[in-house]
């Protein structure tokens, strides 16, 4: 499942790409006819994410709502102004790197025939992007849009007023194993298997610990951990959470099999202490941790 790195990363996209301009929307699938609709026509005012929720306000206060899953992803395409990532969603591979520009060579003839299950299709006078495999595709209102936000945590990648301290009492006040908390979307908007493995490791927390045991300076350094790892997914356009001094070839970007400490490493050395790194299932969902170094 995309990360909330990858999902304001689309944010961005589809604010310098589509911001201010009249879309048309169709859906070629059928699945969202009514919806796009609804659509169809308007100005898109804003594109905002919110942990892995994503939101296009459009100029009559009605607005698209998007959750990737486990399978979505966005394609894109245009001409020579129309720039960005060229597919940002479920990751390809580790890493979750993204494909090169959306700018199509030659000259711009408008968009390709669908190809595939695409939900959602979204047409400027420059470009398009296509929606296919997601969880959610649902026009909503303003108070519909609200509703969904009111359920979620904080958002590392907002970092607002308050957000740190909101984290550490939402993460105290609960029973649960920390690896859990760190992906229910209640407590920490935005965070997947690989930012909760991998901020564990670097803050050394035994994944069990229940939050309530968690003391508010652990607390805080995780919140201060996911801000800073995500924050450089977003700039990145994938995860990394190793140093360059970990990072084989000497190149000034991590090769794949060196971007985590834990991730997908089960059976090798920990790159700390040397332990062999552990896997097992904890919420139906893979964790990763080092025995030796989160204890």
């Amino acid at each position: 499942m995309p990360e909330g790195h990858s999902v304001h990363r689309l944010a961005r996209q589809f604010q310098d790409v589509f911001g201010g301009r009249s879309l048309d929307v169709s859906s070629p699938q059928g699945r969202f006819a009514s919806g796009a609709e609804l659509l169809s026509g308007h100005t898109m005012v804003e594109a905002k994410a919110h942990g892995k929720q994503f939101f296009l306000r459009f100029d009559h206060e009605l607005f698209l709502h998007v959750h990737l899953g486990l399978y979505g992803a966005w394609s894109f395409g245009g001409d020579s102004s129309f720039t960005g990532a060229s597919s940002i969603g479920a990751p390809r591979r580790i890493g979750e790197r993204e494909s090169g520009s959306a700018a199509e060579g030659g000259e711009y003839a408008g968009p390709p025939e669908p190809v595939g299950a695409v939900r959602v299709r979204l047409v400027s006078d420059h470009g398009w992007a296509d929606l296919r495999g997601a969880t959610t595709c649902a026009a909503v209102t303003a108070a519909e849009a609200q509703a969904v936000l009111d359920r979620l945590g904080p958002d590392p990648l907002h970092n607002r007023g308050g957000d740190r301290d909101e984290f550490i009492r939402r993460l105290r006040r609960r029973k649960t194993a920390v690896a859990l908390l760190m992906m229910d979307q209640s407590v920490l908007a935005g965070v997947g298997n690989i930012y909760r493995a991998e901020v564990l490791f670097r803050q050394a927390v035994d994944p069990w610990t229940p939050g309530s045991s968690i003391d508010a300076g652990t607390a805080g350094r995780l919140w201060d951990d996911t801000v800073a790892t995500m924050s450089d997914g977003v700039r990145d356009g994938r995860i990394v959470t190793t140093p360059p001094t970990l990072w084989t070839g000497g190149g000034a970007v991590a090769p794949d099999a060196d971007a985590h400490f834990v991730y997908k490493r089960d059976g090798m050395p920990c790159r700390a202490c040397g332990t062999l790194v552990g896997m097992t299932e904890i919420g139906a969902r893979k964790l990763y941790w080092c025995p030796g170094c989160q204890v």
